[in-house]
């Protein structure tokens, strides 16, 4: 499993503009390229960190072929941003999250 982690620095006044962008961008790339899904986070003011969960890196890699509206959406959400970066790119050694809350 490979994890890409990302952090945006959103424009003052952009925060809504940029969580839909991102939002329709990843339901995009979750459905049309084999993504895990992602999360996304505030971090602090206006920076936001997502990570996204991919089968490997060959997968994450075959971003660049993406749906024609990919590149709207990519475009409306860098154009929210003032800055995003791939902070890292990992590969998963153990996995213990758990996505399901048990009674104790």
């Amino acid at each position: 499993m490979f994890i890409a982690v990302y952090s945006f620095k959103v424009k003052p006044g952009e925060e809504d503009t940029f969580i839909e962008a991102w939002k329709a961008l990843t339901e995009l790339i979750y459905k049309h390229k084999g993504s895990r899904g992602s999360r996304l986070h505030l971090s602090s003011k206006n920076t936001y960190i997502g990570y996204a969960k991919w089968p490997d890196r060959e997968t994450w890699q075959s971003l660049k072929t993406l749906p024609i509206e990919a590149e709207v959406l990519r475009k409306k959400l860098g154009e929210s941003c003032e800055e995003i970066t791939t902070v890292y790119e990992m590969e998963v050694v153990e996995d213990l999250l758990k996505d399901k809350v048990f009674d104790s």
